[in-house]
């Protein structure tokens, strides 16, 4: 039963390009019309065609960590690019689109980040090891989007522009009292207060990363600058002319983005400046990848535009800009997994083929959602006042003051 719903519903999916599936008894058999786009699997277990029936998202993502589905080539970018320009809502079973309705609608549940389910979360990605984030991240460690001003430049120069546009963008001076909502491993926070003199406040809820992020203040000589706390965003309750967060809303959760922005309505100062910087569906609100959720990011949510709108006009905050970047996560994504492949043979000393599996597909997965859906990165620029930040973005691309500067101006 379960091999033919699957061959009617890979019949309906593909309907430009080629997929090759050969079954657990030997048979292959093609689908699509043929084309530029092609790719073949081997499914080893029979159980599995059940599953892709029912939780194709899901099982796709385990079997190929298991290996009882083996993409040709290990050419997961091809499986991956086909199946997504094919993919459309209505290909799917009845029971996998009422699954993802209702998983859609328990968001408020599945999201319920508690200070202590928000920990446990973060912990789960975020203090696997920061070695292993070492092998495949810039020099800084920075763990999101860079900024490429040219697809040809480093990663390291795109996460120093992302660095710099987000600076620009809060107009920080020297003094200002700046607060870093899930700080990382601190790369923003020592840019800030090295180059901008801000004297900053960092938290995070990552042992891991405070931990090595502390060294590295330490080792900055910026201890009377930095100031970084294991400690929940909500439980603050000081004022800043400054708050940045990149990365971190991603992990906030649906049912909680009031809390958010009238949190940091409420940390803000009366002429104060915010910039939140966040992954964002140019598209309407869907059910997050189940597979993600549960290996990679739990508790996590990609929110749409619409969905954020709402929370920031509750917060009484002003949106006085909001840009949209395009691909260029994706570029990042890029450069994380050719880095990560360079260094497999150190990622095996700590790590098994199906961690390394995983992390691929991980990888992979969201550089395809960036290049072939509607997937990008918003920076909110958010303010009590109208008048807190220039009219124009002219003052973004003048040029900012030199470094030494504003070391200088700090002193």
């Amino acid at each position: 039963m379960w091999e033919s719903v699957f061959e009617k519903m890979v019949s309906r999916l593909i309907r430009s390009g080629e997929l090759r599936v050969t079954y657990p008894d030997g048979q292959t058999k093609s689908y699509g019309p043929g084309g530029d786009l092609a790719a073949a699997i081997t499914i080893r277990d029979a159980a599995i065609i059940r599953g892709l029936c029912t939780r194709p998202d899901l099982t796709l993502g385990e079997a190929y960590m298991d290996q009882r589905i083996v993409v040709e080539n290990d050419d997961l970018e091809g499986l991956m690019r086909l199946v997504l320009r094919n993919r459309y809502e209505t290909v799917f079973p009845i029971w996998v689109r009422v699954f993802n309705q209702m998983r859609f609608r328990l968001g408020h549940w599945i999201q319920r980040n508690t200070p202590d389910l928000a920990r446990s979360n973060v912990a789960h990605h975020y203090d696997l090891s920061n070695d292993l984030y070492k092998l495949f991240l810039d020099e800084d460690m920075q763990y999101s989007c860079a900024y490429f001003t040219d697809p040809s430049v480093s990663l390291e120069e795109a996460q120093a522009a992302k660095k710099a546009h987000i600076a620009a963008k809060l107009m920080i001076e020297p003094g200002m009292r700046v607060l870093d909502i899930g700080c990382g491993w601190g790369g923003m926070a020592i840019t800030l207060a090295r180059d901008y003199g801000a004297r900053v406040v960092g938290v995070t809820l990552s042992e891991n990363q405070l931990a090595l992020a502390r060294e590295r203040v330490k080792e900055a000589g910026l201890e009377e600058l930095v100031d970084l706390r294991l400690q929940d965003y909500r439980l603050l309750n000081e004022p800043f002319d400054r708050i940045v967060s990149v990365g971190m809303l991603e992990h906030v959760g649906l049912p909680h983005y009031e809390e958010y922005f009238s949190k940091v309505a409420d940390l803000l100062t009366e002429d104060g400046v915010a910039l939140i910087h966040t992954i964002g569906l140019t598209c309407p609100p869907a059910a997050q990848s189940e597979w993600l959720v549960k290996y990679i990011f739990p508790g996590g949510y990609v929110p749409s535009l619409s969905e954020l709108a709402l929370p920031i006009e509750k917060s009484g905050l002003w949106n006085c800009d909001t840009e949209v970047l395009r691909l260029h996560y994706a570029y990042t994504l890029r450069h994380w997994l050719k880095r990560f492949d360079a260094n497999l043979d150190e990622v095996r000393k700590t790590h098994d083929e199906r961690f390394i599996r995983m992390w691929r597909y991980y990888l992979i997965a969201c550089y395809m959602t960036f290049e072939e859906e509607q997937q990008g990165v918003f920076q909110f620029q958010l303010a009590h006042k109208p008048t807190a930040v220039p009219l124009t973005r002219d003052y973004l691309y003048r040029g900012a003051p030199s470094t030494s500067h504003r070391r200088q101006a700090a002193e």
